[in-house]
């Protein structure tokens, strides 16, 4: 790897298009704005069990799609176009199921959606230049269940996109080997791993529970929510493998501080 004493101007472009999707309005209310004080109003309302509910199914769901997606999708490394408008037709396909049956077929659903936009933040990760084979990778696409946008409902979260993958590797000893143990089972670095992208990852679950609980959405709405929700997921991880692409070129210190001076200015 070469480092250089400056980031080109074409590279700092790519970072600044990168820093704006981390930091856009956050995708639910962007993308189903119409119902969007409906949503923080109901979410507000909702009770803690239910809410450790949701935050367990997150949990539940993201380990079954690192079991079933990390160490199963072909590793072979190079660039392709990822397949964005496919995954985002599969999600919204089984939203118009999951609207249709209400919160009976929610966590089907989310299974489901999360499977396909792992496979596509994977799919953004090769095309991007990642290897698929390479530990500290898979762990960074778990890591973009974790990433970007900003909403009311997380203030005791850490939001921005550095501190954010510090606050969730930096109580994880061993992270990469961790994903080691999918080979002979879970390990407790693991279920570690996944317990903290998870308390992040439920907060935009919440939204779409409460979104698809709508009983005037229905099918379409479904649809829309999670047409909305891999937008998202996709959108963190075009700027989260597009900065890790520049930190392989420049070095993460130079491009987290040219980061961070870009941010201090927007």
């Amino acid at each position: 790897m070469t480092k250089t004493k400056s980031i080109s101007p074409a590279d700092l472009v790519t970072l600044e298009k990168a820093k704006s999707k981390m930091e856009e309005v956050h995708w639910a209310m962007k993308g189903i704005n119409k119902v969007g004080n409906v949503i923080e109003s109901r979410i507000n309302l909702l009770p803690q069990k239910q809410q450790d509910w949701i935050q367990q199914l997150s949990y539940k769901v993201l380990h079954s799609v690192v079991k079933a997606n990390l160490l199963s999708m072909k590793k072979e490394k190079g660039t392709t176009t990822p397949w964005n408008k496919t995954y985002k037709a599969l999600v919204t396909s089984s939203g118009l199921v999951g609207g249709a049956l209400g919160a009976a077929a929610f966590g089907v659903d989310l299974t489901l959606a999360t499977k396909l936009m792992m496979r596509s933040i994977m799919d953004i990760a090769r095309a991007e230049g990642e290897d698929l084979s390479e530990l500290d990778t898979q762990l960074a696409c778990l890591q973009v269940f974790a990433l970007g946008g900003k909403t009311t409902h997380d203030d005791s979260l850490e939001t921005g996109y550095y501190a954010s993958r510090i606050a969730i590797s930096s109580g994880i000893k061993g992270g990469t080997k961790a994903l080691e143990g999918l080979l002979r089972g879970s390990s407790n670095s693991l279920l570690q791993l996944i317990a903290a992208v998870a308390a992040r990852f439920s907060v935009q679950v919440s939204e779409k529970f409460v979104a698809q609980a709508i009983p005037v959405l229905g099918a379409a709405g479904g649809a829309s929510i999670n047409l909305a929700f891999i937008h998202h997921f996709q959108n963190m991880a075009q700027a989260h493998f597009a900065i890790r692409k520049l930190e392989r070129t420049y070095g993460e210190a130079l491009v987290r501080s040219a980061y961070e001076m870009s941010h201090d200015k927007g």
